[in-house]
């Protein structure tokens, strides 16, 4: 076993007390193996399955297929046709939050969108009257666009706006506003990539008081009785359940909600309902995820298709909205 950092050291005794679990999270991180591919099924599943699948999880969705370790969905024709969208196990089990809300979601707010992968989830478990996709990053759009094109996601807007926009333009609209919060990318290391000091206390605290900074203006565009989805790919409770226990802190009309099909993935280190996976399971690399509801009473706000369209790089209304 490749000897970690003091760093890595530090984040794994702040989130497990015992040496041995400790052990098995370092061991996932400096000696990475690899995890089953994943598929979401954008159109409806072929007959013939042309892929050998794992036995599901009991929280996974229909619409998600696990591979066996060694299948390359990526090269069939069937994903260049837009059938299904590859994407790591993890980011199906933050996105699994979602399957919680039972109530039409009219608008659909993505804020931090790119390359896709939750905004398409989101499209499928929830069928929303209209989803607008966010990136801030302007060279991260190309990849966006074209997910969503090609997977037929409609009816649906992409924009490239700082979440203080709107905060102002979409006061209380949106039934969900989903949060992948952009963090410091620990996981990547499960995945034998690199995430230069995504351990370091600096790298943290900036992340966390970016994360902090968004989904506070994310507050301002869930419509009472809405929700708003906080997730992200990394490890430090910094960036995880301390920006929840500020969120609940600032914005007491917001409450957590408990996923009761993720009861098994309880944080330990807080007492709200949120959820962690981690890489030494076997499953996927590892996330955080969380489900805040607006208890505020009142109507969602209305806006135009006009004011939508006209902060649009792309979209794609062929249905009524």
């Amino acid at each position: 076993m490749e000897k970690p950092s003091k760093l890595l050291l530090k984040v794994s005794r702040s989130l497990f007390e015992h040496a041995d679990e400790q052990g098995g999270f370092i061991e996932a991180l400096v000696n990475p193996k690899p995890f089953s591919p994943c598929i979401l099924w954008c159109l409806e599943k072929p007959d013939i399955m042309p892929f050998a699948v794992e036995i599901p999880t009991p929280w996974q969705p229909k619409f998600v297929d696990r591979l066996h370790i060694g299948e390359k969905p990526g090269k069939h024709p069937l994903h260049q046709q837009g059938h299904f969208y590859c994407l790591d196990f993890s980011s199906v089990f933050a996105a699994s939050i979602l399957l919680t809300i039972n109530q039409p979601v009219p608008l659909l707010f993505d804020m931090c969108a790119a390359p896709g992968g939750k905004s398409i989830f989101a499209w499928k478990a929830l069928k929303p009257d209209l989803l607008i996709s966010n990136e801030v990053i302007a060279k991260r759009l190309g990849m966006l666009i074209s997910n969503l094109k090609r997977c037929q996601i409609q009816p649906t807007g992409v924009v490239n706006r700082d979440s203080s926009i709107f905060a102002q333009m979409l006061l209380q609209t949106s039934n969900l506003v989903v949060v992948d919060a952009p963090c410091t990318g620990q996981s990547l290391l499960a995945k034998g990539e690199k995430a230069p000091g995504c351990f370091h206390h600096t790298s943290i605290n900036k992340s966390a008081n970016r994360q902090k900074r968004i989904i506070a203006n994310s507050t301002q565009l869930v419509a009472p009785q809405g929700y708003l989805a906080y997730m992200t790919c990394t490890y430090s409770p910094e960036e995880n359940e301390q920006v929840c226990e500020w969120l609940l802190e600032k914005f007491p009309q917001f409450q957590a909600v408990e996923v009761s099909h993720l009861l098994s993935y309880q944080s330990h280190l807080t007492t709200i309902p949120c959820y962690r996976m981690f890489p030494q399971d076997g499953l996927g690399a590892g996330a955080f995820t969380v489900l805040f509801k607006n208890m505020a009473e009142g109507e969602s706000k209305k806006v135009s298709l006009e004011t939508i369209t006209s902060m649009c790089k792309y979209y794609r209304f062929t249905k009524t909205v």
